[in-house]
């Protein structure tokens, strides 16, 4: 079989033969039953947390894209959701982060920083609304050419530095988006050498929160929990006294956590951590968009979906995501965040009507973020298999658009 074709239970099976283990031991190690990764590994359990794919790669001791199968390419660019982009991103950030990187970029002259500044900002829109192969041919071209500024002595150095990290923060979510997870850590990198060098709490929490996003789409959980807990430690002193950018960052952090926490299922720390980040977006705009975090009240209450999924409460997830109002979600990522979740909520539920339905919500919301998230493809690849719901030939011709073998 040839590998792209094969589903996440086979890539198990395949990583546990290699350790020379039976069902039995890999089983043992994870505190499951053998019915339950004999059901697994033959696509009659569909893997809809990722903290249990995540808790099977540890145990198996490789990293979750051998599990997951991404990048998940495609025969056509009409359908590459995005791929055809990953070339020129990883060109310009592999220059931002070697020494001496602006000497490969010739004499080219840069844009100006209010030019480069406007194309942030329509880039980050492109970012939102998940349209990774438009964001792919305008981002390499920004970093390049902040590149060129922070490397020289500008005076407006830091002004350029602040927009690398969000010009590298949109390099960091589509990269681990589309499953190129080496190149979300180059991106992360970077950001974390903009947050040093210009030493705003802000800059620094703003690349924390990145790097936490990182350690979760790997699923190192210990890294992502520990690295949210330092920075709110770090920001602390700075919360009372600052603005709402610091305070939404503050939040936003104790949402990683609270994502970290419920895939270790650890609920009490789960819950703690976003019952804070209610408190805290409760005060803050309703529309806020720190740093790109689109930390707000709606935001909290799709973590708070996404915190019960993980956990493995199922009922909970419907009764969370029925209080969501999905009126107030601006970012069309967002969107097809939620409806994922409220999907994978349902098909737990076995209400395989209302998880096609959602899925659909969310496909149309932002294919191309939809198209590459592995859990998706489980569920869809399940539906289709299972036939247990009446849109057949809505959830096959989805099946079909990702390759699904």
């Amino acid at each position: 079989m040839a590998t792209e074709n094969m589903t996440t239970g086979q890539r198990i099976a395949r990583a546990r033969h290699r350790k020379g283990w039976d069902q039995a031991t890999l089983a043992g190690k994870i505190g499951r039953s053998v019915s339950w990764l004999s059901k697994v590994e033959n696509g009659r359990m569909p893997l809809d947390r990722m903290s249990v794919v995540g808790q099977l790669a540890e145990a198996l001791g490789v990293e979750m894209a051998e599990l997951t199968g991404q990048p998940y390419r495609h025969e056509t660019e009409e359908l590459d959701s995005g791929h055809s982009a990953i070339p020129g991103l990883r060109l310009a950030l592999q220059q931002a982060t070697m020494p001496g990187g602006a000497a490969l970029l010739g004499n080219r002259e840069p844009r100006g920083l209010d030019d480069l500044e406007a194309n942030v900002r329509l880039a980050e829109q492109l970012r939102q609304d998940a349209k990774f192969t438009a964001l792919g041919e305008v981002l390499p071209s920004i970093i390049t050419d902040l590149l060129l500024i922070t490397s020289g002595s500008s005076a407006d150095r830091d002004r350029a530095e602040a927009l690398m990290l969000r010009a590298c923060h949109m390099a960091r979510v589509s990269s681990n988006l589309l499953g190129h997870h080496d190149l979300g850590w180059t991106a992360v990198q970077r950001e974390l050498f903009a947050a040093q060098q210009v030493g705003s709490p802000e800059l620094v929490a703003a690349a924390s929160w990145d790097l936490c996003g990182v350690w979760l789409h790997e699923a190192a959980l210990d890294p992502a929990k520990n690295a949210a807990l330092s920075a709110l430690d770090a920001i602390e002193p700075h919360v009372g006294a600052g603005d709402d950018s610091i305070r939404s960052l503050w939040g936003a952090l104790h949402l990683r956590a609270a994502v970290a926490f419920s895939r270790l299922w650890n609920q009490s720390e789960a819950e703690s951590h976003l019952a804070e980040a209610r408190h805290i977006a409760e005060r803050l705009p309703a529309n806020g968009n720190v740093f790109q975090t689109q930390f707000n009240r709606v935001k909290t209450t799709i973590h708070a979906v996404e915190v019960s999924m993980e956990l493995g409460r199922p009922r909970d997830v419907i009764t969370r995501a029925e209080q969501v109002e999905i009126a107030e979600i601006a970012s069309s990522e967002r969107q097809a965040h939620y409806w994922t979740c409220t999907a994978a909520g349902y098909h737990m539920n076995r209400k395989d009507n209302e998880a096609v339905e959602a899925l659909l919500r969310a496909d149309r919301a932002a294919p191309q973020h939809v198209r590459n998230r592995p859990i998706v493809r489980n569920i869809v690849r399940d539906l289709r298999d299972s036939g247990k719901h009446l849109r057949q030939r809505e959830v096959s011709s989805l099946a079909q658009v990702m390759r699904l073998g």
